[in-house]
């Protein structure tokens, strides 16, 4: 997957694969980043042929610091 000029347009925005051996272990890595930082969450999974494991995406914005429990409100579990 291409990465676009304005994913990358400024200090403190990431783009971050992740592989893994199976689909759900990807997602569940990239959902554990979005929980920690502001984040596009996962992309589509896809395997790259001759590769092993499937990959995911995300896109974080760094430039704040880690998400904590005030900042989803009340009712938060």
């Amino acid at each position: 997957m291409k990465i676009h000029d304005e994913h990358l347009s400024e200090p403190g925005l990431a783009v971050v694969d992740i592989t893994a051996a199976d689909e759900e272990t990807a997602t569940q890595a990239a959902a554990v980043l979005g929980g920690l930082w502001r984040s596009s969450g996962p992309s589509a999974p896809w395997h790259t042929p001759g590769q092993a494991g499937v990959t995911v995406r995300a896109y974080l914005d760094l430039r704040r610091a880690p998400l904590t429990d005030d900042d989803f409100g009340p009712g938060r579990e």
